[in-house]
């Protein structure tokens, strides 16, 4: 089993049942969730070994959080209490052209008030083959950021390979510091980058176009600006509307590209945590695998996520693997 660290926040999702908005409800459902949470728990239900670095509330809310995360297989012993309240986000589900809406209410939240020392890392990262962060933590404040910044520096001297996700959510960042700066100085610590023009284009003020050339000419100029990276991944998407998408996936190795085929997914179930169950496919894939099949993986992990409810893509190895292999027609398996 692969040792595996994921640091964010915990985080509770409120939605009216089915696509109704709140409006028009007076019923409501909640799921945990989180992009790091997301991501720990997927590569728990494919077998590795995860554990998950947080702060939650010292109260029934974070107890419950901390126990949502244990039954999916995810190690919470590195998940501390705090005074703060659990951060929360309010989704309206969409349906064909009435896209999805969410609103945060994350500020002053148990995670982003942490004390950036609280975590010892140099022991929590010890015996450990994989790091993963994504930009949504150094963004709620400075003291998550502060921290993060220890994992990476701990995780580059003890040799442990570091993805980054840099999700660039603008709304999020409101403590003062500027979000270029801050994301490049922790890229230069990781080693796999999950992003493509778009995500290149914001970090380094370029005008790389989506598409194939672009990404390559972006990805070339990515690795040149960050040395320490190795390998680029990026998932891309077509929107019918919202309940029909096709995805496919592509990398950059620093000598060769490599695509996917397209997966067409006609009838969206969940659309919320899909590029986290693409990270933890990919990083899955990369301990396990080659470059290539770890491209594939990915790719059909993301496109199973949008038949999961919840977050968290909760699909086994042995189905993804099926999807990845061309078994599309969803026929019952007895």
């Amino acid at each position: 089993m692969k040792k595996i660290i994921t640091f964010g926040e915990i985080l509770m999702r409120i939605s009216p049942i089915g696509n109704k908005k709140m409006i028009q409800s007076n019923t409501l459902e909640y799921y945990f969730g989180g992009t790091e949470v997301n991501v720990a728990i997927s590569l728990a239900q494919l077998g590795n070994d995860v554990k998950h670095v947080s702060v939650v509330s010292e109260d029934f809310i974070g107890h419950a959080a901390k126990s949502f995360l244990n039954q999916y297989g995810v190690d919470t012993s590195l998940v501390t209490n705090s005074g703060y309240p659990l951060g929360l986000y309010f989704l309206e589900t969409g349906a064909v052209m009435r896209p999805s809406t969410i609103s945060y209410n994350r500020s002053n939240s148990s995670f982003s008030m942490m004390d950036p020392n609280h975590i010892n890392w140099n022991a929590a990262l010890d015996v450990c083959d994989w790091f993963h962060w994504t930009g949504i933590t150094p963004a709620l404040s400075k003291q998550a950021y502060q921290s993060l910044k220890v994992a990476l520096q701990t995780a580059k001297n003890k040799n442990i390979m570091v993805s980054a996700d840099p999700a660039y959510r603008k709304d999020l960042w409101k403590y003062g510091a500027k979000p270029q700066e801050v994301l490049n100085e922790l890229i230069e610590l990781s080693d796999i980058f999950i992003g493509g023009p778009n995500e290149i284009n914001e970090l380094l003020n370029t005008n790389f176009k989506n598409n194939t050339t672009g990404f390559i000419e972006g990805s070339k100029h990515l690795l040149h600006t960050f040395p320490n990276l190795k390998k680029i991944f990026d998932k891309t998407r077509i929107s019918t509307n919202a309940n029909w998408h096709k995805i496919k996936s592509r990398m950059w190795d620093g000598a060769n590209f490599f695509e996917t085929e397209q997966l067409e997914i006609t009838h969206i179930i969940d659309r919320i945590g899909t590029g986290d169950a693409y990270a933890a496919g990919l990083i899955h894939g990369l301990l396990h695998f080659n470059d290539k099949k770890a491209l594939k993986f990915a790719n059909a992990a993301c496109a199973l996520k949008h038949t999961i409810e919840g977050d968290a893509n909760l699909v086994l190895e042995k189905e993804i693997e099926l999807v990845m292999n061309g078994s599309l027609t969803g026929r019952i398996n007895r």
